[in-house]
């Protein structure tokens, strides 16, 4: 199917869920090769993986229906991916104004979350302008497009308004506050916009506190005093504060940066980092100094950012390839760039941790390849596996016309039929 155009998955998978069903049939994913090098077969059930076996192990007893079966020979099987700074409302609008009717604002997110899906997020935190011309519509557009997927991803929405101070602001707090009301998860915003960034953030977190949740802030952190300050404001709170892209630590002199990065640390705030560029909301289009911050003990996670909106036209959307540029342009070791689309960003998301392991989320993805640096290289094919079910297929084939004449015999070849 071409890429702009994902569709939820269709025969002969299992149906999903509707609201108040039965948990889903188990599911073995069988001959499945894991980053340590083994190959095992995983028992899904009740949206956990209930146990992992060695290849072959895992067939059922008699006393238990082990339900569909997923070949998973030559697949790399890893924690799923999540994506934890996606803007929903923007997404797909690169070839003109953008529209923020709300039907073109839930189309687009719709599309959106399912392109990513495919890749292999199962969970996305959306962040959506609030206020302005967008008012309350782009919002109340996502929130349908969230419900809409449930069984398929789960889709949460951070509220962007653009100014929080002095006369102006006080539409824009109110907006905020209403926006919490009708379902937004996050509080957010871009104080680098405001007049009074330092003001901005101080409202921001009385909202957060007024409601309980979490605050994800857009800044290009240019402004280490600045970015000291929101750091000092923001530590301790509770559920979890998220700055991002913090694209301007990369242009500091290094002694300043990494005095930065110690009280980023010290206020364990989370950094959000957008490997792939374009962000609609900051200014700046440089990738975080990722290592810096990691060696500080700052945790941080990838998002994709901008999905061909005018930020980033050409925006893919993939966690593995925010991986790959981790691993490729900062020097992650492949290991720990995996992690912060996965893990690091769960944890953004105040979600479970992901094992391949008995007990843990049915939240897993299968790569075609043997190891996971072959995987964040060249990730065609993939099977996407949300709450214990297989959610999204990607098959790719790769041929080769003949060439027996002209290449020596042995060569691996992929491809139809016998080739």
């Amino acid at each position: 199917m071409p890429e702009s155009q994902p569709q939820p998955p269709s025969d002969p998978w299992p149906s999903l869920p509707g609201p108040g069903a039965a948990d889903p049939a188990p599911l073995l994913l069988c001959g499945a090769r894991l980053t340590d090098g083994r190959t095992v077969d995983v028992r899904l059930g009740g949206g956990r993986i209930e146990a992992v076996g060695t290849a072959g192990s895992l067939a059922a007893d008699g006393t238990r229906a082990c339900g569909t079966r997923v070949d998973l020979t030559g697949y790399l099987l890893l924690p799923a991916p999540a994506e934890p700074h996606a803007h929903a409302d923007t997404a797909l609008s690169a070839d003109g104004p953008v529209s923020y009717e709300p039907r073109d604002v839930q189309r687009r997110a719709t599309e959106a979350a399912l392109l990513q899906l495919g890749h292999g997020a199962t969970a996305l935190r959306a962040h959506v302008r609030v206020g302005d011309l967008a008012g309350l519509g782009a919002l109340t557009a996502v929130l349908r497009a969230g419900r809409s997927l449930r069984g398929l991803a789960e889709l949460t929405t951070v509220a962007m308004p653009r100014v929080l101070t002095g006369v102006a602001g006080a539409d824009g707090l109110a907006v905020l506050r209403d926006a919490m009301k009708m379902g937004a998860s996050v509080v957010g915003g871009c104080p680098d916009l405001d007049p009074d960034p330092t003001g901005y953030v101080e409202a921001v977190l009385e909202v957060a506190s007024e409601h309980g949740c979490p605050v994800d802030l857009h800044t290009d952190a240019a402004d280490p005093a600045r970015l000291a300050r929101f750091a000092a404001m923001a530590g301790g709170l509770r559920p979890g504060v998220a700055l991002g892209p913090c694209g301007g630590l990369a242009g500091l002199p290094a002694d300043l940066a990494a005095r930065t990065a110690d009280r980023l640390a010290a206020a364990g705030v989370t950094v959000v980092c957008v490997p792939q560029g374009g962000c609609g909301a900051a200014d700046g289009r440089g990738a975080a100094p990722v290592r810096l911050l990691r060696s500080a003990g700052v945790r941080v996670a990838a998002g994709s950012g901008a999905l061909r909106d005018v930020s980033n036209p050409v925006g893919r959307g993939d966690p593995l390839e925010a991986a790959y540029l981790l691993a490729s342009h900062q020097g992650l070791p492949v290991e720990d760039a995996y992690a912060a689309v996965s893990t690091s960003a769960r944890a953004v998301l105040g979600l479970p941790e992901v094992r391949v392991e008995a007990g843990f989320p049915a939240e897993l993805l299968a790569v075609r390849g043997d190891g996971l640096p072959g995987a964040l290289s060249l990730a065609y094919s993939r099977i996407v596996v949300h709450g214990g079910r297989v959610v999204a297929r990607t098959s790719a084939v790769r041929e080769y016309c003949d060439s027996s004449g002209t290449v020596g015999p042995g060569l691996p070849r992929q491809g139809r039929g016998s080739a």
